[in-house]
């Protein structure tokens, strides 16, 4: 792909905030006395394998367990750290993107890692089906760091956002880097390979 721009996710210094990449997915945070705990149910295990990396790497406790239904889920312990990023993503009992969120680098790399797939030269970045007024406000996120998506699914159970062309995928690579170094996940990430 060639060099990578320096806001890219793998030479930006881990923070608790990236965990918001997550909450742009499927991704809640839940509250309570003993901190709040971020947890995202992924469709693969080497999603939940990279995103328990990823967040090992801000020095928070995190663990993979399985839904009733058999997906991996990726989740962290308890944590005060994490207070403010629920009270910043929530609306009372709902999931609420904060004003002006401008997604940094490695919470772009989560929201891939949790929600991305490829469709044809085009690119799919997960939103919550739960959570669907955050939907245009995190399109208007992607474009404040330069990729323009389409909004597309949201009648259905897999809203997403749409990326396209060379330039915003190139734009995106920049940004999440390199896929993770585990099976699978090559497959799944951003390429530019069919301009």
């Amino acid at each position: 792909m060639g060099q990578l721009s320096f806001f890219s996710a793998q030479i930006d210094q881990p923070a608790y905030d990236d965990l918001a990449g997550l909450l742009a997915t499927n991704g809640q945070a839940v509250r309570s006395d003993a901190g709040t705990r971020v947890s995202v149910v992924v469709a693969d295990k080497w999603r939940a394998t990279a995103i328990v990396e990823e967040i090992a790497a801000t020095g928070l406790a995190v663990e993979i367990v399985t839904s009733d239904e058999g997906n991996p889920i990726a989740r962290t312990g308890h944590s005060h750290q994490l207070d403010g990023l629920h009270r910043r993503w929530s609306a009372g009992a709902v999931k609420a993107m904060p004003a002006g969120w401008v997604p940094s680098p490695r919470a772009l790399r989560l929201w891939t890692i949790a929600g991305g797939e490829r469709e044809g030269e085009r690119y799919l970045l997960g939103l919550d089906a739960h959570a669907l007024d955050t939907h245009a406000m995190l399109a208007t996120a992607l474009m404040r760091v330069g990729v323009a998506p389409t909004l597309v699914g949201t009648r259905g159970q897999s809203p997403a956002l749409r990326i396209a062309g060379k330039r915003r995928l190139t734009h995106l690579l920049e940004y999440v880097g390199e896929p993770p170094a585990l099976p699978g996940a090559a497959e799944h990430w951003p390429t530019i390979a069919g301009f």
